[in-house]
Order: structure tokens, then sequence, then C-alpha cells
């Protein structure tokens, strides 16, 4: 799961490198950190040859671009928690072309998060701000029509749906009002305590998931490996892939936000696992 999480990174990632599109920039709760984080996402020419990693004396692992040691935007020397995430990170690295290019690097983005924390949140912070994304989850909110469109979500939502209830002995249902259904407080908490169980870096990645399919309920399924990363990224966009057979897509646009969603969508499901790594798995990684 982890080295298919790798390559559709990768892959996704370089895919990007010829657009200049989008940027996606971090939230901060000051002038002088967005500030930072603004000029992080511009693009530079590339100015290292050799990317390295290398352990500290506390046992945290570094990233070195020739003999220079990387630093956040924040200005704290870049380090992460194990090998396997640092090799990851220093892949994205070196897959740069002439020009790097910040917004195609994703878990240097999830990495530059934890370390800095720019809007200084606490885990609960973290927690509460995820779990808010239940009460307007993409596969809880039905549509009464076309029909075709409504029996799609049925076949293709009620399967997860049926499986995240009995996987956490929880209720969520689904609605077709525009208020959405009642999620109960319960199942808020057991979401709570499962989240809670993770640590501060892969709640990090957790929420990114989250964040890009708008559903706790797939991301969910996809970090607890019911649901490949296309799968999950279909789910969240079934609606408009049933307009697009229906009506056509814009050339090329369709394809690139595809692309991009899983990209990032791989990113954060690679990045919560990572996180949560604490052997050295390097061989491994290198092989696959």
């Amino acid at each position: 799961m982890l080295s298919n999480l790798c390559k559709y990174h990768r892959h996704f990632s370089q895919a990007f490198l010829p657009f200049a599109g989008r940027q996606v920039g971090l939230c901060s709760s000051t002038h002088v950190q967005k500030a930072k984080y603004s000029s992080a996402i511009k693009e530079r020419k590339r100015f290292y040859e050799d990317v390295t990693i290398s352990q500290s004396e506390c046992g945290r692992y570094e990233i070195n671009l020739d003999r220079r040691k990387l630093k956040t935007p924040g200005g704290k020397l870049f380090t992460v928690p194990n090998e396997a995430l640092a090799i990851a990170v220093a892949t994205e690295w070196d897959a740069q072309m002439d020009t790097l290019k910040f917004y195609t690097m994703h878990l240097t983005t999830l990495c530059n998060t934890a370390l800095d924390n720019p809007t200084q949140r606490s885990k609960d912070q973290i927690i509460s701000a995820a779990l808010k994304y239940i009460d307007t989850d993409t596969i809880c909110y039905r549509v009464d029509e076309p029909p075709g469109l409504v029996e799609l979500q049925k076949n293709e939502w009620d399967p997860v749906m049926d499986w995240i209830e009995k996987r956490y002995n929880v209720v969520i249902g689904s609605s077709s009002s525009i208020m959405g259904p009642k999620i109960p407080e319960e199942t808020k908490e057991t979401f709570r305590q499962h989240l809670n169980s993770y640590n501060f870096w892969s709640l990090t990645g957790f929420e990114y998931v989250i964040t890009q399919l708008k559903s706790v309920v797939l991301s969910f399924g996809l970090i607890d490996r019911h649901l490949t990363v296309e799968q999950a990224v279909l789910l969240s966009r079934l609606e408009e892939e049933y307009q697009i057979q229906r009506w056509g897509n814009v050339e090329w646009a369709h394809d690139y936000d595809m692309y991009e969603m899983r990209s990032r969508t791989a990113a954060g499901a690679l990045f919560v696992h990572l996180s949560s790594e604490s052997s050295t798995v390097k061989k491994k990684l290198l092989q696959d």
C-alpha cells in the first residue's frame, strides 16, 4: 500500500511539472508568516545538484541540498521523524528539474506545516477542524433527481457508508435534504477518539486528505486501506463525473483537475502512514 502511494504521488507530481497553473500557499496567523509562506511557493531555478539525507544526534532526519541543510519557510531546520519520510521528501526535491515548482511538492509542504505550525494549532484544534466536515460530508448529501445520478450515488456510496458504520460501530446515514443528515454526537466522539490516536504529524496529513475529498468517510476509507486513491477521488467527484459523462468536459481541464487531486490525496495519505512509521524502511522504499 505504501509503495503504491509513493508511486502515485511521484507519478502525479511529475505530471504537473510542465504546468505553471495553480499555486497553493499556507494560511498563517501573522503577516510575517504569510510573507514567508508566500515566497516559498514562487518558482525559482534549481540551485543544487545532489539531494541527500542525514541523521542528527537527536535521531531525526535532515534533508541536505548539496551541503546546505534544508530549512522551513519559518526558518526552522527541516527535520522529519523517520528515514522513510526523509527519503520521500528527498525524492520530491530530486525530481525537480531546472525550475523548482514548489506547488508540486506536497510532502515537503506538509512537513513545513507540521514543523512551523503557522496557525499555532493544537491536536484538539486540528481534530475539531477535521470533524467539521462530517456535517457536510460529500457522500451524506444525496440528490432526488435525475434518476441516473440517484442510482449511481446509491450503488457507489452506500457500500462505503455500510463499511464505515460497521467498522467503527457508528451511525451516520444520508439525506437528500439541504440540511443533510443529523450526525449523532456518539459518532463524532468515536471519530474524535480514533483521530486522537494519531500523532500531530499524522493528523496534519489526515486533515489534508479530508479537505481534498471533502469527506471524513472517504478519508477514513483511504487511510484504513479500504479504498485506493483512485477510488476515493472518483467517489468524491461522483456528481461531476456523472455530468461529464452526459455533457462532456472541457478539453484537458478535467484530466488536469483529476490528476492534481489524486496527487494531493495520495501525498496526504502517504504522509499519514510515513509520519506514523517508526522503523527504517529505506531498502524497501528504494527497491519499490
